[in-house]
């Protein structure tokens, strides 16, 4: 058995026909090969126009796609911080009284923009009704003493009668009167009109932020009828530890944001030099430009304070970048007409730009504008709606 076996298996026939089924077999892979290669070809290419976006500049236009070429830039160097809005002290004023009233009647509201001089409430006093009545008297002798002259009265009476009219014009003024309303009272001759009654007026432009008083309330002395402030330009007060503090003078440029997108132009106007008793902490005051009415007293804010530039790096603009699968990216233009989403190693973010560390060159042009446009393009077409165009 086998020896007959090892004869099979050394016949020449049977060698050859072992033979022609192997070069059968290579042969067919030989024809299969090109095929094959041309199908993954096909794929690889189908996947690369899936992955671009094209558009022509009409379609970029329309669609609000802005590209710029990025470069190396020397950028700003920041210290961001929480801030509040607070009243500008220099521009505010505090009206009240200094002698015991009634208030009689209300001008102004919270709220209202008011000009220098502007009626704000009316009140009614027993002292001051005593001071206008002490006034009309002082001026009557007054004005007989200088008609009969030095020549006629005795010099200590006439200096006498001259100093009573100026401290009782002095005392109605004190109590709350103006030097105009005061020049009325004696100039009418009529001493019915000393009832003691009399407007409190707004000392400066601005607007009423506070007005805590009701009609027929009798007021103490030194109690905040009316809070005037001039709002067109506020106050953003911040603070740290020293150690967090760069050194940076007054007049370094800032700036502030309610929602991180719209900021307002600032400058340090003041650096604390006594820390917070209770936090430890140095605080600064920067003033804002607030013509657009954006801040008002209270409202919290970031705080962005220049404090050098830093070495040139290559940096695109923050609206350029955005997040592909968790990773910060951009829209790279190539050929005219194509957007590739491109990841980059991101850096830090300083002011308005974002380091770029690496995924770019200077001079590749990526899309600034219409970045989520771009986005929305891309998704359309990962998940299947055809290619991007």
């Amino acid at each position: 058995m086998n020896h007959h076996y090892a004869a099979a298996t050394t016949d020449p026939e049977n060698r050859f026909v072992g033979v022609s089924k192997c070069w059968a077999a290579c042969l067919c892979l030989a024809v299969l090969a090109p095929a094959y290669a041309q199908d993954a070809d096909h794929d690889e290419h189908e996947e690369d126009e899936g992955s671009a976006i094209r558009m022509t500049l009409d379609e970029r236009a329309s669609a609000g796609v802005v590209v710029e070429a990025i470069a190396r830039r020397a950028l700003s160097e920041s210290l961001r911080l929480p801030g509040e809005v607070v009243s500008n002290a220099y521009r505010s004023a505090r009206v009240t009284t200094r002698i015991p009233a009634q208030v009689v009647a209300r001008h102004v509201r919270l709220g209202d923009h008011v000009g220098a001089g502007r009626r704000l409430l009316t009140l009614s006093s027993v002292e001051m009704a005593e001071a206008q009545g002490a006034l009309i008297v002082a001026d009557r002798e007054w004005q007989r003493v200088r008609s009969l002259g030095r020549d006629t009265v005795s010099a200590q009476r006439y200096t006498e009668a001259q100093v009573a009219r100026q401290q009782a014009f002095g005392k109605v003024v004190a109590y709350g009167m103006t030097e105009s309303q005061a020049e009325a009272l004696m100039q009418s001759d009529d001493a019915s009109r000393a009832t003691g009654v009399f407007d409190l007026t707004a000392p400066q432009a601005g607007t009423v932020l506070q007005d805590d008083f009701i009609v027929g309330e009798l007021i103490e002395p030194g109690r905040v009828l009316v809070n005037i402030s001039d709002e067109s330009v506020m106050w953003v007060e911040a603070q740290t530890v020293p150690s967090a503090l760069p050194e940076f003078d007054d007049g370094a440029r800032a700036r502030v944001s309610l929602d991180r997108v719209v900021w307002l132009e600032g400058t340090v106007i003041q650096r604390q030099h006594l820390l917070d008793e209770s936090t430890r902490t140095q605080g600064f005051r920067i003033e804002v430009n607030n013509a657009d009415d954006r801040l008002h007293p209270g409202q919290f804010v970031d705080v962005e304070i220049e404090t050098g530039m830093s070495a040139p790096a290559l940096a695109v603009p923050n609206t350029a970048v955005t997040l592909i699968d968790g990773a910060p990216a951009v829209f790279r233009l190539e050929n005219g007409t194509e957007f590739h989403a491109e990841e980059i190693d991101a850096g830090p973010t300083v002011g308005d730009w974002t380091v770029v560390r690496g995924g770019l060159f200077e001079g590749d042009e990526v899309a600034v504008g219409g970045v989520f446009h771009l986005k929305s393009l891309l998704l359309k077409s990962a998940i299947g709606e055809g290619h991007a165009h």
